[in-house]
């Protein structure tokens, strides 16, 4: 069942439109990827389901209700986290404050540090003084702790080491497996498809890959093509 259904969505910056008429949808319990090169629009579409930027034209669903007219802070109640890119914590904050900002439950708290060891054991240390890998398992926590329908995450991998990369990955996996919805953009295409059940390719703002990962492991020109951007058609 598709949680989140994007429907022929336009998002325009400055009069330009930077994403057009996309098309897409993430299942509960799946990861779905979203891939293409840089300049793309992923991050932007990304931003318009969420409501941090407008969107001109089309539908977004969220569990069947239309959301782009509401306000961001609406989305988020109704289900719907986004991580965005810059892994922003309140670093003078100690980890389990940080976790408690978004939600007060003990239950959802412990669960986190379950999920994530590692800031277990910092609980009490200043958000600020975590490695990267563990702010972003902290943004992550942070978003998962208001037990999302839909998860929204933009370039979890960026400036990571690749060890914490793989250990960020198979989270985003065990996520996905407890039945929530995600939405991974991701530079890397190798990691994302490692993870991912379906796949999209942004190109000029434009959908113009729809399939399973299979299509894309299994040929390597194609990837190569709809990764860059080469591609204007959709598949057959």
């Amino acid at each position: 069942m598709s949680v989140l259904e994007v429907d022929g969505v336009t998002i325009e910056r400055g009069g330009l439109p930077i994403v057009r008429e996309a098309t897409l949808a993430a299942e509960a319990g799946s990861v779905t990827v979203l891939l293409g090169a840089n300049g793309a629009g992923k991050t932007t579409l990304l931003e318009g389901i969420s409501g941090a930027v407008k969107v001109s034209a089309g539908q977004i669903r969220l569990a069947g209700r239309r959301i782009e007219g509401v306000r961001p802070w609406r989305r988020a109640r109704g289900g719907l986290a986004h991580v965005e890119q810059n892994r922003t914590v309140f670093r003078e904050m100690s980890t389990e404050d940080n976790l408690r900002a978004a939600c007060r439950s003990d239950a959802a708290v412990e669960e986190v540090f379950e999920l994530f060891p590692e800031l277990g054991r910092q609980r009490q240390a200043p958000a600020g003084l975590l490695s990267g890998g563990e702010q972003q398992m902290l943004v992550l926590g942070r978003a998962l702790a208001g037990a999302p329908k839909v998860l929204l995450i933009d370039e979890m991998s960026l400036g990571l080491a690749p060890i914490v990369v793989e250990r960020l990955a198979d989270a985003v996996a065990g996520l996905a497996r407890s039945g929530v919805a995600v939405l991974l953009v991701e530079q890397f295409a190798a990691l994302a498809l490692s993870v991912a059940d379906h796949a999209y390719v942004l190109a000029k703002g434009a959908v113009v890959f729809d399939g399973d990962r299979e299509q894309l492991l299994g040929d390597e020109e194609l990837l190569r093509r709809l990764y860059l951007g080469d591609a204007v058609r959709r598949p057959a």
